[in-house]
């Protein structure tokens, strides 16, 4: 069984991190050029929840899955579903919520082989193929953990003013 302590503590990083940002006192906080602000990047990490669960509930379903984060990367896609969940404090509580169900999902429900099941995964990062190979559902799982909330977290933390 996969254990999912990681994870729930890496959804509790990021979302902490969202609402140090959204506690600040800039109510938007400007991103460094080329860069994201804090509802594109909670709206991109809800975008990437979406799919992992699709991933997740495919292989328990029996059915094939594939992975790609192209949808998440797209502009147009965050700012809709930044409008969906109504700005930053929807979009907390939907990845609050998507937390909780792939950490349901991806442990204890899963069997080992399913977790082990290859998925074609294809991850783009800043227009760079950073994977384009099968992927064991597990690590499509860990990697959120150990890589992309993570590192969404420091990107949010860096949209804080040096002196906060």
């Amino acid at each position: 069984m996969l254990d999912t302590i990681p994870l729930r503590d890496a959804y509790r990083a990021l979302l902490d991190a969202a609402a140090t940002v959204a506690d600040s006192g800039d109510p938007s906080p400007v991103p460094p050029t080329g860069e994201w602000s804090a509802e594109q990047i909670l709206g991109h990490v809800v975008i990437v929840n979406a799919t992992t669960i699709t991933a997740v509930s495919s292989i328990a379903s029996g059915a094939n899955a594939t992975y790609d984060n192209r949808m998440a990367l797209d502009t147009w896609t965050i700012e809709r579903v930044i409008a969906s969940a109504d700005g930053n404090a929807g979009l907390r509580n939907r990845i609050r919520l998507q937390g909780d169900a792939l950490c349901a999902l991806g442990g204890p429900m899963l069997s080992e082989a399913e977790l082990d099941t290859l998925v074609p995964t294809l991850l783009l990062s800043n227009g760079t193929v950073m994977v384009d190979q099968p992927v064991p559902l597990r690590d499509l799982i860990t990697g959120l953990a150990e890589v992309e909330l993570p590192g969404h977290a420091k990107q949010l933390l860096a949209l804080l003013p040096e002196d906060a």
